[in-house]
């Protein structure tokens, strides 16, 4: 069995190779809280295309509709209950004007949803207090070395093999 960076495990590893682990994983939290907040700002953006579609698309429905429908509407109204013409083109209207209002409630709830969205300011504020926990970070202490690993023992051997 070995470590991420293909060092046997229990093998102790120097000060560069830590640094050098360290610095590796540093970057993959790095990249994947850049791609974190790229998934959230599409996500934020493909609601408020929803939101304004549902927009265009009630003021399209509105505009385009009430002529063939009203006419079409009150003549129907007006065969089925002989009312006065004028009657039916006033209901005829007000129920264009209804499923307009409804299209433009869609695009209000979608708006909401977007504008409730804050991805990108969620990874600022988790990159930030990451950074904080490293910067408050501190080595662990040194366990004592044994007897036999003494830095006079380290130097003398360290002399003799020059």
């Amino acid at each position: 069995m070995s470590a991420p960076d293909g060092s046997p495990v229990g093998a102790e590893r120097s000060i560069g190779q830590l640094f050098a682990s360290a610095t590796a994983d540093m970057s993959a939290l790095v990249h994947d809280e850049i791609a974190l907040a790229k998934a959230q700002l599409k996500q934020d953006v493909k609601r408020g295309a929803t939101s304004g579609g549902a927009f265009t698309a009630a003021g399209v429905l509105l505009l385009f509709s009430l002529p063939m429908l009203n006419f079409a509407l009150a003549y129907g109204i007006r065969t089925w209950s002989h009312w006065n013409l004028a009657v039916c083109f006033l209901l005829s209207f007000a129920a264009n004007v209804l499923i307009a209002g409804f299209l433009a409630l869609i695009g209000i709830v979608f708006a909401k949803k977007a504008k409730k969205g804050r991805g990108a300011q969620k990874v600022a504020a988790s990159m930030k207090e990451t950074a904080g926990v490293l910067q408050k970070a501190k080595p662990h202490p040194r366990p004592e070395l044994p007897e036999d690993r003494v830095p006079q023992a380290i130097e003398a051997v360290a002399r003799s093999s020059s």
